[in-house]
């Protein structure tokens, strides 16, 4: 694969990648019916989703995209974080 390549073909999995988190995020913020296991499992489907398209990124989806999930069905379900428990 020449680099160029390459580089066309990370691109396209980052977008996809976006995407998914995107639409994620809408469905648990705007879904009626979800359920707070609905939505934890949902957060997984998109992890495993995510490292399918990035093996070697749990970390990064640890740090950046969980807690973007989490803040959403924290709020949803208004579940205080355990940042603001004193």
């Amino acid at each position: 694969m020449t680099d160029e390549a390459a580089l066309h073909e990370e691109q396209h999995r980052i977008r996809r990648m976006r995407l998914l988190v995107d639409v994620t995020a809408q469905v648990l913020s705007e879904d009626e019916k979800l359920t707070f296991c609905e939505a934890l499992r949902l957060i997984e489907a998109a992890r495993t989703a995510v490292l399918r398209l990035f093996p070697d990124k749990d970390d990064t989806f640890n740090l950046v995209i969980r807690p973007r999930l989490e803040r959403i069905v924290h709020e949803r379900f208004q579940i205080s974080s355990p940042s603001q428990v004193n």
